[in-house]
């Protein structure tokens, strides 16, 4: 049996869904996933680059281990694996103990997750309810949408021109635009956006000499992993963001797609551990979904897994090849901020619709206070350094209202 099946014709002509196993024509679908490979690449390569470890590599474990979720989840769930920023400061202050000290630290991460999955798989979504019910996992949903808006509004105030013709451009496709401009809305603006920089000589000349120096192909680097207790200690909050943001991508599907989703729960969680894993047995920074591509999916109205096939495909030759990653690094910041400030904003949003579709009262003070402490800390992207080690305002904001919410609602309910 085939693992798509056609919607309707094949072509673009409606807005209608696009479901998860469903595709377009195979180059349409080719296009689909140009297009979430344009919007993961940037958040990709930023994390291996903070961290020291090899940009190529990452890009390879992201391509196998997003072929790896469709396969574990069994082709249920669209997501494309691409580098976890909450990674960025456990490997950063790890990594003065060398790279293979850091992917022992992603080795461990994963395979923690993947216990957790397992637990989750077994005993199913209900195990993790009592401390991710719906006001958890929408809160978590709009850590990841919204952590990220700072990055978006400074790109954009670097070439705000540029920035505001590229969200004007998506805005117009998606509301107004049908079949391919609608579709297709993200990747045209991008291409407008990156065209009109390169007539205007707006592009940085430090990434085109880089471009025209980069060779056509190269291998990626490979490294191995060393376990160290030391480090895998710093590694322990990440685990427990991984599983929030699996188990809030899920949601977000299921709240997108009208479908009920709860029985791949542990197979995402399950999933994404195992891609994490492999990275660090190769080279590659941890995974965890990319919220610019949900963003994407909410505004194509595209859920196909067929378009994530085809990104990972995509990134995996791009890992072999130097000077296609290094062309899609001239992408100007205005263009990706224009882009990244209507897609990060449709994360949130979806996060606020995962709390509506369930009911979930926010004049209930637990529900109240402790996800809008966990939403300041997260969007604020609040920053503490303890032990050693920064960490940023998706893990402090992940970890607030996981851990809290369950204690206060457990303190609440014990005093009355």
């Amino acid at each position: 049996m085939a693992l798509w099946t056609v919607h309707g014709d094949g072509r673009v002509t409606g807005t209608d869904a696009v479901a998860v196993q469903e595709r377009l024509s195979w180059p349409l679908t080719v296009g689909i996933g140009v297009q979430h490979l344009v919007a993961m690449f940037g958040a990709t390569v930023v994390v291996p680059a903070a961290t020291g470890l090899p940009i190529s590599t990452t890009l390879l474990f992201s391509g196998l281990g997003t072929l790896l979720f469709l396969l574990v989840t069994r082709n249920r769930v669209p997501s494309y694996l691409g580098s976890s920023f909450a990674f960025v400061a456990p490997l950063a202050a790890a990594r003065e103990q060398g790279t293979a000290a850091q992917l022992g630290g992603v080795l461990t991460a994963g395979l923690l997750v993947v216990v957790v999955g397992i637990a989750v798989k077994a005993l199913g979504p209900r195990l993790l309810e009592p401390v991710m019910p719906p006001v958890v996992t929408g809160a978590v949903v709009v850590l990841i949408g919204l952590n990220l808006s700072h990055t978006a509004t400074d790109s954009f105030a670097e070439q705000p021109l540029l920035a505001a013709a590229t969200t004007g451009l998506v805005l117009l496709g998606g509301v107004l635009g049908s079949g391919p401009v609608f579709r297709f809305s993200v990747l045209l603006a991008v291409l407008i956006g990156w065209g009109a920089a390169a007539a205007t000589g707006a592009l940085d000349p430090d990434r085109l000499r880089e471009l025209s120096a980069a060779a056509w192909i190269g291998l990626p680097e490979f490294h191995g992993p060393e376990l160290r207790p030391s480090v895998a200690l710093l590694v322990l909050p990440v685990v427990i963001v991984l599983v929030a943001e699996s188990v809030g991508h899920v949601k977000a599907v299921a709240a997108q797609t009208g479908r009920d989703l709860d029985g791949s729960v542990g197979d995402s969680i399950i999933a994404n551990g195992l891609s994490t894993a492999l990275a660090g047995l190769g080279g590659g920074t941890g995974t965890t979904t990319r919220s610019e591509n949900i963003g994407v999916m909410a505004v194509t109205k595209v859920y196909s897994t067929a378009a994530y096939a085809v990104t990972a495909v995509g990134a995996v030759l791009l890992s072999f090849s130097p000077k296609f990653s290094a062309l899609l690094a001239t992408v100007p910041p205005g263009v990706l901020g224009g882009a990244a400030l209507v897609l990060y904003g449709l994360i949130g949003l979806i996060g606020v619709r995962i709390w509506t579709d369930n009911g979930v009262d926010l004049t209930n003070p637990t529900n109240a206070m402790v996800g809008g402490a966990a939403l300041v800390a997260g969007v604020g992207d609040l920053t503490v350094t303890a032990g050693g080690m920064q960490m940023g305002g998706l893990v402090w904001g992940s970890l607030l209202v996981v851990v809290l919410h369950p204690i206060m609602r457990w303190l609440r309910a014990a005093r009355s």
